[in-house]
């Protein structure tokens, strides 16, 4: 059997701490490194992470461009590769050693496939990793609004670390809105299980470093934060749907798979900008039918209450109660509120590193 060519491309910018071990983790692989090549496109880095690159070379091919975020990155990443498969991996995370083979291997078992995703580990430091892993490994598709709802339920995996896509399903979907600044991944993810089935792998194959400078991922509320998070997610809810119809997905299933995206632009819209209990109201709505999957009884009268709660309460003030519910008071409320059955099948379980 042949074994098909594959491009890693490696999206960074200012990664000087991370992205050496990105590149190591991608050296490592078990996998023939006469089957691979790594383009690093380094999206303006003004650090020392070009620096650190070029230690690579000429085994690591480096691409510097003018700063404009990860859209701009993608596109002029893909246009360098020469692989029949492309993997993806940010400047700030690193695999595990048996993921080339592991993804390569699944696409070849299953030609009708365009893409694969699979488990992460997510990295908060020294000792406090979490291993994120569906339950078994399944199919995906955007064919209709089944298909969509599993879609949006399983996202964590399909990110850009995770994602390995067929070239020629890639070359489909091209190219990716230069207004993503970040969250790119995710027109990428979404717009090419449009194209063909996505394969979801049950193995934690990447590493995913949550970090004080993550774009997405961010702890502490910052209002520049929420307002570029904003800009992006309302990019999305723009760019998909034309997108997604372009390529044959049905309405419903394009409503299904937005319907997320909007909830969370329109909560960043509201708690900056304020707007009316009513919006407020329409909002948790949805994001109430949305997770609305087997829940418990308790689950379900406290968020009737959260729905009373933002029809009497300014929206600044009803969405800062609920980043406290969030982040302490769901915590502590445990299981007495968690659904006893959730929507799809994931894994946590903490790991010792």
């Amino acid at each position: 059997m042949t074994i098909p060519t594959v491009s890693v491309l490696v999206d960074t910018y200012n990664h000087q701490s991370f992205i050496e071990q990105a590149l190591v983790s991608v050296l490592e692989q078990d996998f023939g490194r006469e089957n691979f090549e790594i383009v690093v496109i380094d999206d303006g880095s003004t650090d020392e992470t070009p620096n650190i690159v070029k230690k690579f070379v000429p085994r690591v091919r480096h691409v510097y461009k003018t700063n404009g975020g990860q859209g701009s990155a993608f596109n002029a990443g893909i246009a360098e590769l020469k692989g029949d498969i492309v993997a993806f991996l940010d400047g700030d995370d690193w695999w595990a050693p048996n993921k080339l083979r592991t993804v390569v291997e699944t696409l070849e078992r299953e030609p009708e496939a365009g893409s694969v995703g699979h488990g992460i580990i997510e990295h908060r430091g020294p000792g406090q990793q979490r291993v994120i892993t569906p339950n078994a490994q399944f199919r995906l598709h955007l064919r209709d609004v089944s298909g969509a709802c599993q879609f949006r339920n399983v996202k964590a995996f399909l990110g850009t670390s995770r994602l390995t896509v067929r070239k020629r399903v890639l070359e489909k979907v091209l190219p990716v809105p230069p207004t993503l600044l970040f969250e790119a991944d995710e027109y990428l993810f979404t717009t090419v299980t449009a194209v063909s089935d996505l394969l979801l792998l049950p193995q934690a194959l990447t590493y995913y470093r949550l970090h004080g400078n993550n774009l997405f991922q961010y702890g502490t509320p910052d209002e520049n934060r929420m307002r570029r998070k904003h800009h992006v997610l309302d990019g999305l809810v723009q760019t998909l749907p034309p997108a997604l119809k372009q390529l044959g997905v049905s309405q419903p299933a394009i409503d299904a798979v937005i319907e997320p995206l909007w909830v969370h632009a329109e909560r960043l819209r509201l708690s900056l900008e304020g707007g009316t209990p009513l919006e407020t109201f329409r909002v948790e709505k949805a994001a109430f039918r949305i997770a609305n999957r087997d829940i418990s009884l308790r689950y379900r009268m406290l968020k009737s209450a959260f729905l009373a709660l933002g029809l009497i309460l300014p929206p600044r003030r009803f969405f800062q109660l609920r980043r406290w519910y969030v982040a302490k008071g769901y915590n502590r409320m445990g299981q007495w509120l968690r659904s006893a059955k959730p929507a799809a099948p994931v894994v946590h379980r903490w790991q010792e590193n």
